[in-house]
């Protein structure tokens, strides 16, 4: 081998990263390249190119988890081959699924947590959709029985997150979304009973609206129900969206009635990866019981191995999710869930409290956990609105420090109110939410020294939020 050989390779094993050829030339970006690179160069390459995204830590519009143990880490490593749907080829995996099941019936207070039916999904969103296709599949199979027209279905609702849109547009039902007056910013019984009739297939209120955090009133609208159903015979089920609260409730509001303690509460969807703790991206359907999951949503498949039923609307999915919850429930139990969740509230209401002495603020959620979700939202003072800022100038400054805190207005009949909102996580610790206030009263001496000739609009300042 020449000199010159020789001196090449010297060059590829001890160059250092930012002198070897893939990262010393512009990557395509819209085509595959003619060649193989170099596996570290790439990776460099793309490792680079992800620090322009956020900071997740700091994304405080995120109810999703952004902090998790060392330990998930290696169990997310370890089933990263793992597809949950082969449930022959991967029985325990499966067998853990069931567990998690289980264990939310249970403490979601089903009437036989054992023998109930419940599924994981890739978020809440899609176990939001199999709870309404069960509504809308038991409410068609009695008009049909009854003899009746199956084909003006309506659901009811307060605002709510897009996936109850997506629901009513993709399966051809109404949703009858209750639109907010004045300061109701939320479902309540009155409304409810307006919309309601035989066409209803269900009604879904939410524990932590994504707009202003609160809980609905699950009981007082259950309660309203069973007396129109006594007085009119029309018995409405009820599908619990607990994407947030479904994790929260139980544990730091246990005497809160809101679950399967409700008869009428036929289904429930909630979120594993917000307060549930686990990554990127599991959610969980469980129904009260067997009988309200209609047996044609079930499927039964045989070509992987084993006869296997399933009622998911995605196949093929990752298994570690689903370990890295139920590693979760085990690793914390209910004491550990309380504490956790409980240190979150604290620093949500020691925020809202320390925002409030700002002056320009009023808080519409405080972080009370009998009323709704670990976070605070609120919006300008009337007298402030003038003051040449709007809260989309303030989640725009804060960006410049990194803080992801959106600027949203509100759903049908209060678009003219604009609100801001933190989430407070597992992770969010005090200190964090200390430099957040202090960044906060920067920008607001930073408005104060330097006018604003032309505040952001609503279409100029509306970022990212989930």
């Amino acid at each position: 081998m020449g000199d010159h050989k020789k001196q090449d390779i010297s060059l590829s094993i001890f160059d250092d990263i930012y002198a070897m050829e893939g990262v010393q030339r512009t990557l395509p970006k819209y085509k595959l390249p003619e060649f193989e690179h170099d596996p570290e160069s790439v990776y460099q390459v793309v490792h680079d190119e992800l620090l322009l995204d956020g900071t997740s830590r700091q994304n405080l519009a995120t109810f999703c988890q952004t902090y998790v143990d060392k330990q998930i880490h290696t169990l997310m490593d370890e089933c990263i081959d793992k597809n949950m749907i082969d449930k022959d080829e991967y029985p325990q995996s499966a067998e853990i699924e069931a567990r998690c099941v289980h264990i939310l019936a249970d403490l979601w207070n089903s009437p036989s947590a054992k023998d109930t039916l419940g599924c994981s999904t890739t978020g809440s969103s899609e176990a939001a959709m199999l709870g309404g296709l069960a509504l809308k599949w038991n409410w068609r199979k009695k008009r049909a029985a009854q003899g009746k027209s199956t084909d003006k279905p309506n659901l009811i609702c307060g605002p709510v997150q897009i996936c109850w849109h997506k629901f009513a547009r993709y399966f051809d039902v109404e949703l009858r979304e209750i639109p907010l007056e004045g300061d109701r910013l939320g479902m309540n019984v009155e409304e409810v009973l307006k919309r309601v009739d035989e066409n209803t297939i269900g009604v879904v209120p939410t524990l932590g609206v994504t707009f202003t955090c609160h809980y609905e009133p699950v009981k007082a609208i259950s309660d309203a129900l069973d007396k129109l159903q006594k007085e009119t015979g029309l018995d409405i089920p009820i599908h619990v969206d607990g994407a947030s609260g479904g994790f929260l409730a139980p544990f730091c509001t246990p005497e809160l009635e809101w679950d399967f303690r409700l008869p009428r509460v036929h289904s429930i969807n909630t979120s594993g990866h917000k307060f549930g703790l686990a990554p990127l991206g599991v959610g969980w359907v469980v129904w009260r019981e067997a009988k309200c999951l209609p047996e044609e949503l079930i499927f039964n498949v045989n070509y992987l191995g084993g006869n296997m039923p399933t009622f998911a609307l995605n196949f093929s999915r990752p298994a570690g999710q689903i370990i890295a919850q139920y590693y979760n429930m085990l690793r914390l139990g209910r004491d550990g869930y309380r504490k956790i969740h409980s240190a979150c509230y604290l620093t949500a209401q020691l925020f809202a409290k320390e925002l409030k002495k700002f002056g320009p603020f009023d808080v519409l959620f405080d972080g009370d956990m009998t009323k709704g979700i670990p976070a605070v939202s609120w919006k300008l003072k009337d007298e402030f609105k003038s003051s040449g800022y709007t809260l989309f100038d303030l989640a725009d400054r804060l960006r410049t420090r990194g803080w992801q805190v959106p600027a949203y207005s509100m759903p049908a009949n209060r678009e003219d109110m604009v609100v801001q909102r933190i989430l407070i996580r597992h992770g969010v610790s005090l200190d964090m939410v200390s430099l957040l206030l202090d960044d906060i009263k920067r920008s607001l001496d930073y408005f104060a020294a330097h006018p604003i000739s032309k505040p952001l609009t609503r279409e100029e300042g509306e970022g990212f939020h989930h």
